[in-house]
């Protein structure tokens, strides 16, 4: 892979991963929620899904996804049903966080460790249950990839250029989350959480009417 083709990857994956999805809102809410630091968890559960998917467009999941109607529903609806269920938790939210007491930005929460795994596991299941993100990686990384070349290598340095750009984007959210608890009254940060616990639910409901290309 050549630095160019590096670099270009790098701008069509930021163009994507910029626009607000289920792990960028749940970045949001808690940075909003539990500050930045208390947000790192989720961020680190979705980067560590960037290297599931990638990885299974490596192995061919995406294409098996794409051909096989049966798998990709089972994905599709255990998907939609799980971003549901965090939406309409987040739309009962009360501005604090529904798993712990909210820390300001940077404030480390006691009993954070256990916590830190539940909010790690929710972005990571978001993001490997969502068959959109296999079907959309399947069809953008090929075509970055030199079929001439070591694929390996290839894949390998895409996952970290993808992943890293996820976490950097993740960070900004996370960030912007935390500032406004800072600046925004109580009732404000319940709006922040009902507003990203409906967009999770139209994502849902987008996730559970979609269909796969052809069909």
């Amino acid at each position: 892979m050549t630095l160019a083709t590096a670099l270009l990857f790098s701008i069509v994956a930021l163009a994507a991963i910029a626009t607000p999805g289920p792990t960028v809102l749940l970045a949001l809410s808690n940075g909003s929620r539990r500050g930045v630091r208390g947000a790192l968890p989720g961020i680190l559960g979705a980067v560590l899904s960037d290297f599931v998917l990638v990885g299974a467009v490596a192995l061919g999941l995406g294409a098996l996804l794409a051909a096989s109607e049966f798998w990709f529903s089972m994905l599709k609806w255990v998907g939609a049903v799980y971003l549901a269920w965090l939406g309409i938790r987040m739309l009962r939210s009360k501005g604090g966080s529904f798993d712990a007491p909210r820390a300001d930005a940077g404030e480390p929460v006691a009993g954070m460790p256990k916590e830190g795994r539940k909010v790690f596991l929710k972005s990571f299941l978001v993001a490997v249950t969502n068959p959109k993100g296999y079907l959309f990686c399947s069809a953008l990384m090929p075509q970055f990839i030199d079929p001439a070349a070591a694929q390996g290598m290839q894949y390998a340095i895409i996952s970290v250029l993808f992943a890293s750009l996820d976490a950097a984007v993740m960070l900004v959210y996370a960030f912007v989350g935390a500032r406004a608890m800072r600046l925004l009254t109580a009732a404000a940060a319940r709006w922040i959480d009902r507003t990203c616990g409906a967009m999770l639910l139209a994502l849902a409901g987008s996730l559970a009417f979609y269909r796969r290309s052809g069909t």
